[in-house]
């Protein structure tokens, strides 16, 4: 476990349990244009702190995204302003309507690290079109292997959206996470670890 991701003992968290699935794509995508919708349009990104923060809790408060925020800042600044990272933001009629964020450190073997829309844009079939976007993006020359993961307390339809984009399931784990109660999240009851 990171190191930032040990909490304080004298700071409440809340005990969530999630399965992880981690998955991996091993062909490229097809050169296919995406045809987004009237007044939709993808963007880099290069935010700051505050602003990626807010846009990381507008797409993933409701979905138990916490992880960021136990960085120092300054930790997170050096991941989100590394050229080997790349953020796009999809902005349409109403502003932002979603992100994802691409680890490229490894060119042989990207990583997709965030994917998601906020909570007006979903529904839509923009989440579809975004990861194909991601994937496109994110896959170089040499590369090998595309992989991402996801998990129950993510929207219900991740899972099988990645599947469907030729992502194919290697691995799940259980993970237990102790979300500390100051982040302000409301935790989904079926991610609550049984009280014993």
């Amino acid at each position: 476990m990171e190191p930032w991701l040990e909490t304080v003992p004298e700071r409440p968290t809340t005990e969530v349990t999630v399965e992880v699935t981690f998955l991996e794509r091993l062909r490229p995508p097809p050169s296919a244009h995406i045809g987004w919708p009237e007044s939709y349009r993808l963007e880099r990104w290069h935010p700051g702190v505050e602003d990626y923060l807010a846009l990381y809790r507008l797409v993933g408060a409701p979905h138990c995204w916490w992880m960021r925020y136990m960085m120092p800042h300054d930790t997170l600044h050096r991941i989100i302003s590394s050229r080997q990272t790349e953020i796009w933001r999809l902005l349409g009629p109403e502003g932002v309507a979603g992100f994802f964020e691409l680890d490229l450190h490894k060119p042989e073997t990207p990583y997709l690290s965030y994917l998601g829309l906020v909570p007006g844009a979903q529904g839509k079939g923009l989440g579809r079109k975004l990861l194909t976007a991601a994937i496109s993006h994110g896959w170089q020359k040499q590369t090998r292997v595309m992989r991402v993961n996801t998990c129950t307390a993510d929207h219900p339809n991740a899972l099988p959206t990645y599947k469907a984009a030729g992502f194919v399931p290697i691995m799940v784990e259980e993970e237990h996470w102790a979300v500390p109660n100051d982040l302000g999240l409301t935790l989904p009851a079926h991610l609550l670890a049984p009280r014993i």
